[in-house]
């Protein structure tokens, strides 16, 4: 069962291959993007290479896959195509993230991100702190990386919403909240 349009899966599939490094193994497969999506309380949002939200049949640029669970919302897969870098499209996603996440009633957003991850200043500049670390966790070329995980609280995400409100749809675009607890 696939409750995504099979050309989004496509999409995020492409971005995955382009974004990520092989080297750390943190993209997933097509089968674990499917059965996350399967779950019910996984969210994607697709942007366009010119940061447009709506219905596009071409190229996406970047994407979000985040999960629910009663007042926390995790980033689970977070990229942008390299070609299309440096143009504030992550940070689009992201406050579209937070915005959607605190709609949802997260109180608080979380991500694992490997050490030497160049995003981590982004990640900062949304309030994201570092609570916790996993020792050994990526493997690659011969060199071991920690995992850190970061949290952002609801005070954040609460002046980051209201900034945000007056900018964003009304309708939520490509978002999938496949079934609502």
């Amino acid at each position: 069962m696939n409750l995504a349009p099979v050309d989004d899966i496509d999409r995020i599939m492409d971005i995955m291959v382009r974004a990520f490094d092989p080297a750390f193994g943190e993209a997933w497969t097509r089968r674990q993007l499917e059965d996350s999506l399967v779950l019910g309380n996984c969210h994607y949002v697709l942007i366009a290479p010119d940061g447009a939200w709506d219905d596009f049949s071409g190229q996406a640029a970047g994407f979000t896959l985040s999960r629910h669970g009663f007042d926390e919302e995790e980033l689970l897969l977070f990229a942008v195509n390299p070609d299309f870098r440096k143009r504030g499209l992550g940070t689009k996603l992201l406050e579209r993230l937070t915005s959607d996440a605190f709609s949802r009633g997260a109180e608080r957003l979380l991500l694992e991100m490997r050490a030497s991850n160049p995003a981590e200043a982004l990640y900062r500049s949304f309030g994201f702190m570092q609570v916790g670390q996993r020792k050994d966790y990526y493997r690659a070329n011969q060199a071991i990386h920690q995992a850190i995980v970061r949290a952002s609280r609801n005070k954040f995400l609460i002046d980051l919403h209201a900034s945000l409100s007056l900018r964003l749809p009304s309708r939520p675009l490509f978002i999938f909240n496949l079934f609502q607890f």
